[in-house]
């Protein structure tokens, strides 16, 4: 399934993700938040609280398998 995309950054996002990361953190730094491809952004930050959520899942599994083995 395809991400959407802000209509300012139809391809960007798709074509160049580290460009798109400088880009947007530029914009942010400059305050031009009009410019802000905001759809994409939120999107990136959701799936890396996901992420993280999944790794400290795991981490903890692992700790309780070692502090309570079978």
């Amino acid at each position: 399934m395809a991400k959407p995309t802000h209509p300012t950054f139809p391809t960007l996002y798709n074509q160049d993700y580290a460009l798109w990361i400088e880009t947007t953190l530029e914009q942010l730094r400059d305050e031009k938040y009009s410019a802000v491809d905001w759809v994409n952004l939120f999107e990136e930050l959701e799936d890396m609280g996901k992420s993280e959520k999944r790794a400290l899942s795991s981490l903890l599994i692992r700790l309780l398998e070692h502090l309570c083995p079978p």
